[in-house]
């Protein structure tokens, strides 16, 4: 790939001022900057186009008694953790958001701040995780960066994200617009019954008698949906916060250095050689019609080690994943749509990559993934990390990082 490729504006999409992540009393979690002005355009109208109700509006909710359910002692979860029994596919059904405007809510590249809220779903006692990557829409030839509503879900823990980037405020309905699903007294997403939903915000929890579709989302609250029998006790969740973005801000130079050189360039002996490697094939002047780019930062007890250049570039072909210099970013350059992985990268570089073992540096190993300023840490299998447009991907190894890194990317996209 020629240099002039990447003489292209810098696209600012990462924080210029650190903004403490706020701990949430019931539901945790915490929103970063990035001060990306790409943000979705959101609004705060109901799909069902009545006025938002908040649980602290005269009428919308009433305390609870006796006779109602009461709060269970807070749970610490894990980011990626599924919490209650699969009863839905992941994803949004095929009435829901597919990338077009829902609700008065746009889909396009994450914002730049967050903030969360937590829905539990109970029909007769029995808690019922909800779906995974809810309002996430995967990457086509058309839109190569995929793209994401202002409210959506990455894992089945209930944790809902919110854009806050514009002070927005999203409703259940907008929600369950983008999911593709009823909502309504009678119907919970397929579930019919009497539905009924409580709201604990702050440890005071109350049963909430408004329009369904017009309960706002309370930012560090829980909303909890019950068909028919509720349940003795509502659980309710703490979540640990990722570090806080820095405000230093790191420039993605193209053919720059981020980071201490510690490997050596290119792939070991045991990497690519030329043969298709995890079935992405190195070709010599392979057309470029899909083209994204990730990075990755790799931190060893707050050292930052710099990503090696020319990973994947052979003198007779380059893989479909690549680098270019020692900056982090994976450059992925390929014909056609493909799921790619953080595992191909590796085993095209020629390294290990396991929760233990992170090229060669083992020990306590924490990963991050911020998707232009939404930011979570992943529990998973490393190796199976999707590569995404202007994701990164953070290995924190030992020492615990104080702030995550933020960018300015060379590329646009």
């Amino acid at each position: 790939m020629r240099k002039e490729k990447y003489i292209s504006p810098r696209w600012m999409h990462a924080a210029v001022s650190a903004i403490a992540l706020a701990t949430l009393a019931a539901c945790g979690g915490g929103g970063g900057s990035s001060g990306n002005s790409s943000s979705p355009v959101a609004s705060s109208t109901p799909a069902s186009g009545t006025a938002p109700t908040s649980p602290g509006d005269t009428g919308a909710s009433t305390p609870a008694t006796s006779t109602t359910p009461t709060l269970a002692a807070a749970t610490p979860v894990l980011d990626g953790t599924a919490i209650g029994a699969t009863q839905w596919n992941d994803g949004s059904t095929s009435t829901g958001g597919a990338g077009q405007a829902v609700s008065n809510l746009n889909c396009t590249v994450a914002g730049a701040k967050y903030s969360y809220a937590h829905v539990s779903i109970y029909q007769n006692g029995k808690q019922l995780a909800l779906p995974a990557n809810i309002g996430t829409v995967v990457p086509t030839m058309a839109r190569q960066t995929g793209c994401v509503y202002p409210v959506h879900t990455v894992d089945a823990s209930g944790k809902i994200r919110m854009d806050v980037t514009s002070n927005a405020s999203y409703t259940l309905g907008q929600f369950f617009s983008v999911w593709g699903q009823p909502l309504s007294t009678t119907n919970l997403a397929g579930l019919t019954g009497n539905v009924t939903a409580w709201v604990n915000t702050g440890g005071t929890l109350a049963k909430y008698t408004g329009d369904l579709a017009g309960l706002v989302l309370p930012q560090h609250g829980e909303v909890t949906l019950v068909v028919d029998t509720p349940p003795a006790q509502i659980a309710t969740y703490t979540w640990t916060d990722p570090p806080p973005f820095t405000s230093t801000v790191s420039t993605l130079t193209y053919g720059g250095v981020l980071g201490s050189l510690y490997w050596p360039d290119g792939n070991t002996s045991t990497g690519g050689t030329g043969a298709t490697v995890d079935g992405l094939i190195c070709a010599a002047g392979m057309a470029e019609t899909f083209h994204v780019h990730s990075h990755v930062a790799i931190f060893k007890d707050g050292q930052w080690l710099a990503f090696p250049k020319n990973v994947g570039i052979l003198p007779q072909c380059n893989y479909e994943t690549h680098t270019h210099d020692n900056t982090g970013i994976i450059h992925i350059e390929t014909p056609n749509v493909k799921n790619f992985t953080l595992g191909q990268v590796f085993d095209i570089w020629g390294q290990p990559l396991s929760s233990t073992n992170v090229a060669g540096i083992t020990g306590n190993i924490v990963v991050y993934i911020n998707d232009n300023g939404d930011v979570r840490r992943y529990t998973g299998d490393p190796r199976n990390i999707p590569l995404t447009s202007l994701r990164d991907i953070t290995f924190q190894i030992g020492t615990p990082l104080t702030t995550l890194p933020t960018y300015s990317w060379y590329e646009p996209q």
